[in-house]
């Protein structure tokens, strides 16, 4: 199996992606709306959903449980020598293991064609084992080049194909865990989290030591709103991969969406040590550190992720927000117009350059800018609040 979770940024796909944006596409990180401060200071709408990953609460994690070092792994080395992490060889030795570690080592490098000649080898020489066909199943999912984002392709075709076909091969062998994983995972793109769910569970029971069977089940729990199942999912597919920065970030998305925003902010530092040149997780630090009310120290990392990737509006977006936030109103509103000439959809922003120009006193510009976020977000309750309190600013005005 492929790591998921491994290089999820803008742009990546299939089998080389992992779950960072699944995780974006569920909350908002630090989105909490701003409490108002009357109608002279129209309240914002807080960091836009870019850093966005966490989400969805059964048998609640105690603080002390959740705060315990996300490194050390109890369960010993996940896979034999020899074998590819997550892969689906055995590290038996025999013709079709050996082609199963081909096929593995072929997808690890992202060389598609070689991994599908090397799993039908496998399937040539042990027809009725399930890997083989999971392993050609995998090769399919990387080849349609579909982000692995929650919900990314609910009407995909080929992913439904996909689909019928894992249930297929889970006939063949209820126990075997890959199966379930790749299950789970097609169906979390397909925005079955329920579903997925189930199937996850089965994975993570089946192969306690692979860090991607926690992180998608993780994921799945996020969707279907149990944070501290899902925290404790990730904190152990990170005690697993603890070297790895993408996991490490879904960890602190799972503290910041419980409110563990210093439990977050220590992971994000931890991940962007280990991955400095990543603009999400760049970009995720600065968000928490605005959620800690430090936009100062959020100011480095924001702009470090608008140097990093800027073409991301929300990117843009948090870094507008940084600005308001310390007072610098020109800049943020010029860095809110560069995030909307990006994406003239984004609500946070508009809301937010509309509280900008509200506070300079353009408040023919505020109102256009929250009517727009009105209309994209018709039932919006900040947009809604910001425009009463421009009309009672305003009454008696001219804009």
């Amino acid at each position: 199996m492929r790591r998921f979770l491994e290089r999820m940024r803008a742009g990546a796909t299939g089998r080389s992606a992992g779950w960072l944006s699944l995780l974006a596409s569920l909350t908002g990180c630090a989105g909490a709306v701003q409490p108002s401060a009357g109608a002279s200071d129209a309240s914002s709408a807080g960091p836009s959903a870019s850093a966005q990953r966490g989400a969805p609460a059964v048998a609640s994690a105690s603080r002390e449980e959740a705060a315990k070092p996300e490194t050390g792994s109890a369960a010993g080395p996940a896979t034999k020598p020899g074998t590819v992490a997550g892969g689906l060889a055995r590290g038996t030795g025999t013709a079709a293991d050996r082609a199963l570690l081909a096929g593995d080592r072929a997808l690890d490098a992202d060389d598609l064609d070689g991994a599908r000649r090397a799993y039908l080898r496998a399937l040539e020489l042990g027809p009725e084992d399930p890997a083989a066909r999971v392993g050609l199943v995998r090769v399919a999912v990387a080849a349609t080049g579909i982000e692995t984002t929650y919900a990314g392709a609910p009407d995909h075709p080929k992913l439904k194909e996909l689909r019928r076909e894992l249930e297929t091969i889970r006939q063949l062998d209820a126990e075997y865990g890959p199966v379930h994983l790749e299950l789970g995972r097609v169906l979390l793109i397909l925005g079955q989290a329920v579903a997925a769910r189930h199937s996850l569970r089965q994975a993570a029971r089946s192969l306690p030591g692979d860090a991607e069977a926690h992180s998608a089940l993780g994921v799945a729990l996020l969707a279907t709103g149990d944070k501290p199942g899902a925290l404790r999912q990730l904190r152990r597919a990170s005690e697993l991969d603890p070297e790895n920065a993408d996991r490490l970030a879904n960890l602190g998305a799972a503290y910041l969406s419980m409110g563990q925003v210093s439990d977050a902010i220590r992971v994000y530092s931890r991940a962007v040590a280990r991955d400095p040149t990543d603009a999400r997780i760049n970009g995720d630090l600065g968000t928490a550190y605005l959620a800690a009310n430090e936009p100062h120290r959020a100011m480095p990392y924001l702009q470090k992720a608008v140097e990093l990737a800027p073409g991301r509006a929300t990117f843009l977006s948090n870094l507008g927000y940084a600005h308001q936030a310390v007072g610098k109103y020109d800049q943020a509103a010029a860095t809110y117009r560069r995030a909307l000439a990006l994406d003239d959809h984004l609500v946070e922003a508009w809301i937010n350059l509309g509280t900008v120009y509200a506070k300079q006193r353009h408040y023919g510009e505020a109102r256009r800018a929250l009517e727009r976020a009105l209309s994209l977000s018709p039932d919006d309750p900040r947009a809604k609040a910001n425009l009463a309190e421009l009309d009672q600013l305003t009454r008696g005005r001219q804009p």
